[in-house]
């Protein structure tokens, strides 16, 4: 009896230790497989990171003395001008639709985030058309007052403060959803305080909404920065000299890929610079609910002369950054239709469709992989993988496709000579100038965009699930795949959706990377705005702003169910 018990201790110790041992094995299993994944991913920006070594003194002495002091002061003045815009529209219009009550303030919750389907090069090419001197708004000029050419002045379009200006109306949405879920958060109890003790609305606004908010104020910001600094359609269509356009310039104009590549490496630490600041001054004043109490929010109720101004001050970006431009589209697509929605509109249009198909699903996958990953084995491996994966999203399209290109260049050329000396064949160029080059590039752009969502819906799943699979003998990939993925339907189509419209909108990766004679809608939509030919531009134009409609109907239902569900669980208890 004694040695039966004796047997079934040591079976039991064992067992544990073998359980261990294979837990050990599975974590570094995991682990392994997430930084295999991360590292092809943070190839591109380390790449262009480490071109600051290399020499290129002559090319640079010419940037130097030509291009580079614009290159910089068109960067910063533009971050200036935008951030300032989008500051003040998106945390305006996010406090009057969520505190304040007046006509159509119910609309104007969901409409607001309209200008994001718009990418602001769409806006530079339709305002270009509609302001331009034989367009509509100076020939009714003319034609009012008797005007000819010389007889009056009219602001450039495309300028500086032209492309501030289709910045600001296509990414002050950016601060306004991250601003308004903030108020929609914010303890109901604190704003009851702050009128007890006498605050106004105005003061109160200030001194208590604003401050806690601030996070999320400055998280949009620097979200509208990064897309700034990634933009090439509209800069250099409006002729502003930025780091964006240098990249591209010198790269295709002068031949010099290290020095593209140095421009780059400067870019990228701009970005880096304004995501540091961004952390650093979150980190500098921290702001808490005193209260975890929400319940429906006591909004003022704007009559008169303030209820004009409110929705005049919600309709104006609202009007300028979606329904007007979306309007000129619509009206020059119908005109033209013969013309637009011709049959090379169509390959594009199934162009765009297939490279966004395949990076999406390809990022979902790659998402779902190191999400899981994360909650089995949070160790420092998984979480480093996991994060210099997900880093590519604050890296201009531009420095990625520079970051890519350098090395696969490299990597065919060596393939290339290795079989000819061996082989005697000549394998050319393998990916270079490929679809599976440029789904690459996406992928490292747009994999934090699925790795948040995919997160988000992951973390909703109670890890008693995960016990209760493995104790049914589930290895965790047969746990992710018939429990957890079934579970996260609608969470793995987000994500999807998220990726497939930025995919269709991006612009500068895509011009750098695409095979030939491979065009996309948006790049087509650029070649012909570029050639002046914006009436035939208006199709794929339209078609852009179509798709990129949907993540904001989806932005616009999810703010209202969790608002809803978050009052009615109040009511409930």
């Amino acid at each position: 009896m004694k040695n039966s018990k004796q047997s079934l201790q040591q079976t039991a110790i064992w067992t544990t230790q073998w359980r261990s041992t294979l837990r050990g094995l599975s974590a570094s299993g995991w682990t392994v497989a997430i930084i295999a994944l991360a590292l092809p991913i943070a190839i591109p920006v380390i790449g262009v990171l480490s071109s600051i070594f290399f020499e290129a003194k002559d090319t640079w002495q010419h940037l130097t003395d030509t291009v580079l002091t614009r290159y910089i002061v068109n960067s910063l003045l533009l971050m200036i001008g935008v951030g300032f815009g989008v500051v003040v529209i998106g945390v305006g219009c996010a406090w009057l639709v969520t505190m304040c009550r007046f006509r159509a303030s119910r609309v104007f919750e969901w409409a607001l985030l309209l200008p994001l389907a718009a990418p602001a090069y769409v806006l530079a090419y339709t305002y270009t058309d509609f302001l331009e001197f034989s367009g509509p708004v100076q020939t009714a000029l003319r034609y009012i007052f008797g005007w000819s050419y010389g007889d009056y002045w009219f602001p450039n379009v495309r300028s500086l403060p032209g492309a501030i200006l289709m910045l600001i109306l296509v990414l002050y949405p950016y601060v306004y959803l991250l601003t308004r879920v903030a108020f929609l958060e914010q303890s109901t109890c604190t704003l009851e305080a702050s009128r007890i003790l006498g605050c106004s609305p105005w003061r109160s606004f200030i001194t208590v909404a604003l401050p806690m908010a601030r996070p999320a104020i400055v998280a949009g910001l620097a979200l509208a920065l990064m897309e700034t600094l990634n933009d090439y359609g509209t800069v250099q269509y409006f002729g502003v000299d930025t780091f964006t356009t240098g990249i591209y310039r010198t790269w295709f104009g002068m031949g010099e890929r290290i020095a593209a590549n140095q421009l780059a490496a400067m870019l990228l630490l701009f970005v880096l610079g304004l995501i540091l600041v961004e952390r650093w001054s979150r980190s500098r004043t921290k702001y808490y609910q005193a209260s975890s109490r929400y319940r429906q929010l006591q909004t003022y109720q704007l009559k008169g002369i303030r209820e004009v101004l409110a929705v005049i001050a919600c309709f104006m970006p609202l009007f300028f950054g979606f329904l007007l431009p979306a309007g000129l589209l619509v009206k020059l697509t119908l005109t033209n239709w013969q013309v637009t929605l011709d049959e090379r509109f169509w390959i594009f249009a199934r162009h765009s469709l297939i490279l966004a198909t395949l990076t999406a699903i390809l990022a979902v996958i790659i998402a779902l992989i190191m999400a899981y990953g994360l909650r089995l084995y949070p160790n420092l491996g998984v979480q480093l993988g996991t994060r210099v994966a997900a880093m590519g999203y604050a890296v201009p399209g531009s420095v990625i496709a520079v970051g890519i290109m350098v090395p696969i260049g490299k990597f065919d050329n060596l393939f290339d000579s290795w079989m000819r000396e061996n082989w005697g064949i000549s394998t050319g160029l393998l990916l270079s100038g490929t679809i599976a080059a440029l789904v690459f590039a996406y992928i490292v752009r747009f994999l934090a965009v699925s790795l948040n969502a995919v997160e988000s819906s992951l973390s909703k799943i109670k890890p008693n699930l995960d016990d209760a699979a493995r104790s049914l003998g589930y290895s965790p990939m047969q746990t992710l795949v018939t429990v957890h993925t079934p579970m996260m339907t609608g969470g793995l189509l987000t994500a999807m959706m998220l990726v497939f419209v930025d995919v269709m909108k991006e612009l500068p990766a895509t011009i750098i990377i695409r095979p030939f004679n491979f065009d996309t809608l948006a790049v087509r939509t650029y070649q012909l705005a570029s050639d002046e030919r914006l009436a035939e531009a208006s199709g794929p134009a339209l078609a852009i702003v179509l798709v990129g409609m949907l993540p904001v109907i989806l932005l616009s239902w999810k703010i209202a169910r969790s608002r809803k569900s978050s009052t009615e669980l109040t009511v409930n208890s």
